[in-house]
Order: C-alpha cells, then sequence, then structure tokens
C-alpha cells in the first residue's frame, strides 16, 4: 500500500511540474514566438540570446513533456534544474522571492522540484518504470522500506 502511494504521489508532482515546464516551453515557442522570446531574452542580458532562448524553450517544452510521461526522467530533471538556474541567475536575482515582482519564487520551486524528481526517480507508473532494469538509471536503485 505504502509504494503504491508513493508512486500515485509521485505521479502527480512529476505531471504537475511537467505541466507547468510545458506551458513555458509552449508560450516561449508558440504564445510569444521564439522571436519575441529571443529579443526578450537579449533584453534580460542573457548569453548568446538568439541559442539560449531556443535552448531554454526546447529543453522545457521537451522536459515538461518528459516529465509528464516520466520519460528519462533523470536527463531532464537535470536539464530542467540547469534552465532553472539559469533563470534565477539572469533575470530573478535580485528581485526578492515574490513573482509579481519579478522574484524568484517560481524558479525556485520548480528548480526543487526537477532535484527532488532526480532523486526519487519518475516511480513505477511512468516510462521510466516500465522500462526497469532495461534503463541504467533504474539499476541498482532501492526503493524507501515499506
Amino acid at each position: 500500500m505504502y509504494n503504491n502511494l508513493r508512486n500515485s504521489l509521485i505521479l502527480l508532482a512529476r505531471a504537475g511540474i511537467g505541466i507547468v515546464f510545458l506551458a513555458h516551453g509552449w508560450q516561449k515557442f508558440f504564445t510569444n514566438g521564439i522571436a519575441a522570446t529571443q529579443r526578450g531574452f537579449e533584453s534580460m542580458g542573457a548569453p548568446l540570446p538568439d541559442i539560449s532562448a531556443i535552448a531554454a524553450a526546447l529543453i522545457e517544452l521537451a522536459g515538461g513533456a518528459g516529465l509528464i510521461l516520466g520519460a528519462i526522467t533523470p536527463v531532464w530533471a537535470i536539464l530542467l534544474f540547469a534552465d532553472m538556474v539559469g533563470a534565477y541567475l539572469i533575470t530573478h536575482i535580485g528581485n526578492g522571492m515574490f513573482v509579481s515582482a519579478g522574484g524568484a519564487e517560481l524558479v525556485i520551486g520548480l528548480g526543487a522540484g526537477a532535484l527532488l524528481l532526480l532523486a526519487t526517480g519518475a516511480g513505477r507508473f511512468s516510462l521510466d518504470g516500465l522500462l526497469g532494469d532495461r534503463v541504467p538509471w533504474n539499476r541498482n536503485v532501492s526503493p524507501l522500506p515499506v
């Protein structure tokens, strides 16, 4: 029973975090458009804004989908955490905590969530879970005691 509850909670958290990342990647590519996103990155002082805007949008869109599905979760978790560190350092540092003032609460929450998924894995209710030991990141992982 404990393992089913634990895996269900990981699924809910993974899907919630994934949806937020997917929405932000979608916004960068399609709602705002990549050209507007690149101009925004340039105005924020992001390094190589034409490239970094595409990289951030791609990591958020594909990484969000990857988290929702629970596919190659450790890879997406690391990339999404790095994306949030970049967002913090380029945009949010010095703006306080609250997102309404340009603060860091969203990037801290999403980055921490990505790290937590790196630590827990995708759980049994995921593509990674279905593949089991056939994928290297699932080998030699001991579940928490029941």
